[in-house]
């Protein structure tokens, strides 16, 4: 039996998830209220014709998949990134309050709808605000954690993140009861695809694929930090310019993910830890595979939401949090032990 090398199984998990990747993609515009063949499918995809067929592939279901895609391995590398850079297994993006942070703008942006007369945002207006809010919910986290000038405590952070998350959502909760606007909001909190647009798709190629190519970069910087402080400052490494890029780096990930689905949790927590068990500790490998791994879990999830209870919708969320659970549970038991 041959014994593959980190390097060649990293290669593996790529090339066989953009084939699995690929056939849920086509698996995703296809099944629907109105199914499709997959012959189809792809004829609607290259029509120039205008039809029903094609109006729901191109402006519905296309936009969908490509979210998902994009979304899930945006998550994804973001929770790899802030596993790399805390040393901590069970980090996830929305343990920086990003998540929480964006929920509660997109409150306010309902409430300013209701109280200013003529005031519409739209759809690429309420990502605008839920891009913000996770953004400074972010970057507020991490200077409350800075023991220093830019040094950030891990322990401290995951505690800001979770006490400042707590707030803004209960705040959120408050103004949509308050002005009755719970049903609207509760999208964003259970996560979805529903309202995908190519608005959207267009916010996440920009600023995620930005970002993740300045995460693939960044890899090797991450993969020493993860190694611990001392070992990194040894290695003569700008620990705290390195931890704060990388930090913004999360926070543009995860906020433009949670601007276009919603709150979709433990993607970021179950997916570099998958990846971890095959291809090792290196970043170089862990990002770009878990971009593909995230992808493939949220292209099928977002498949399984829409075929258990049809026509009605599963929330992505729900699912992910049923995997997401178990695997939180098992890794805090390690740790423990």
């Amino acid at each position: 039996m041959v014994k593959l090398n980190k390097k060649k199984k990293a290669y593996l998990l790529i090339v066989f998830g953009l084939i699995i990747l690929a056939l849920g993609i086509l698996l995703s515009i296809s099944l629907g209220a109105n199914d499709m063949s997959f012959k189809t499918t792809i004829q609607s995809l290259f029509s120039s014709n205008v039809d029903i067929n094609t109006n729901i592939v191109k402006d519905i279901r296309l936009p969908r998949a490509i979210a998902a895609v994009l979304v899930g391995g945006f998550l994804a590398v973001s929770g790899a990134i802030m596993q790399g850079i805390t040393r901590n297994p069970i980090a996830d993006p929305s343990v920086m309050g990003i998540t929480q942070g964006a929920t509660f703008t997109i409150a306010i942006a309902l409430v300013l709808q209701v109280l200013i007369p003529g005031f519409a945002l739209g759809s690429f207006g309420l990502m605008i605000f839920a891009f913000l809010g996770a953004s400074i919910s972010g970057l507020l986290v991490y200077f409350v954690s800075s023991k220093s000038r830019g040094k950030v405590d891990p322990v401290k952070l995951a505690l800001a993140g979770t006490a400042l998350g707590t707030l803004l959502v209960s705040l959120a909760m408050a103004v949509s009861m308050y002005f009755n606007l719970s049903q609207q909001l509760s999208f964003w909190i259970a996560g979805g695809l529903t309202s995908a647009k190519w608005e959207g798709v267009k916010l996440l190629f920009i600023v995620g694929g930005v970002s993740t190519i300045l995460a693939m970069v960044m890899a090797p910087k991450i993969t020493i930090l993860s190694l611990g402080e001392e070992v990194a400052i040894g290695l003569g490494q700008n620990t705290n310019l390195v931890r704060f890029i990388c930090l913004l780096l999360v926070i543009l990930l995860a906020g433009s993910s949670v601007a276009v689905a919603g709150n979709i949790v433990f993607v970021g927590l179950i997916v570099p830890q998958i990846v971890k068990a095959i291809v090792g500790a290196d970043y170089k490998y862990i990002i770009p595979c878990s971009l593909v791994l995230g992808a493939i879990l949220l292209v099928y999830s977002d498949i399984m939401a829409r075929m258990i209870n049809p026509p009605f919708e599963t929330p992505i969320g729900s699912l992910t949090a049923l995997l997401g659970v178990p695997v939180f549970i098992y890794l805090v038991r390690k740790e423990t032990k």
